[in-house]
């Protein structure tokens, strides 16, 4: 799960998990340039999709989420631990660690990210950023 080659491999992976393999490729993307992971995230947001991030941003709304994947793109990242829970039909809670690296800076984080079934396929209903300090 990493774009980033002097990353260690992940710890573990669920075997051909969708919503896991949905969220690589949203690292993926963000990793690329602004207009892919913008048009990845135009397909993947949900409408009413949440974000909170660091610094107590809040996010809500696809409208509100997309122009901030307009970003710089990340440099390389690495998941770690993912564990992917089904607490209802048509929903995924996704949970991991991330390092990711931008500008020469590392970014250490805990990272949730709900998913919901949508008749055209998963949607990300809600996605928050713990920063790691330790």
């Amino acid at each position: 799960m990493a774009a980033d080659d002097d990353a260690a491999p992940p710890d573990h992976r669920a075997p051909h998990d969708d919503v896991l393999d949905l969220e690589v490729r949203g690292w993926e993307a963000l990793s690329t340039d602004p207009d892919t992971a913008t048009a990845f995230y135009r397909d993947v947001l949900d409408d009413d999709v949440v974000m909170l991030l660091p610094g107590g941003l809040e996010l809500a709304g696809a409208d509100a989420v997309l122009p901030t994947m307009a970003g710089a793109p990340w440099e390389g990242f690495a998941l770690a631990g993912p564990t992917v829970r089904r607490p209802a039909d048509g929903v995924a809670l996704l949970t991991y660690r991330v390092t990711a690296r931008r500008d020469g800076t590392v970014y250490d984080a805990l990272i949730s990210s709900l998913y919901v079934r949508r008749p055209e396929g998963w949607r990300l209903a809600l996605h928050q950023h713990t920063p790691d300090h330790s």
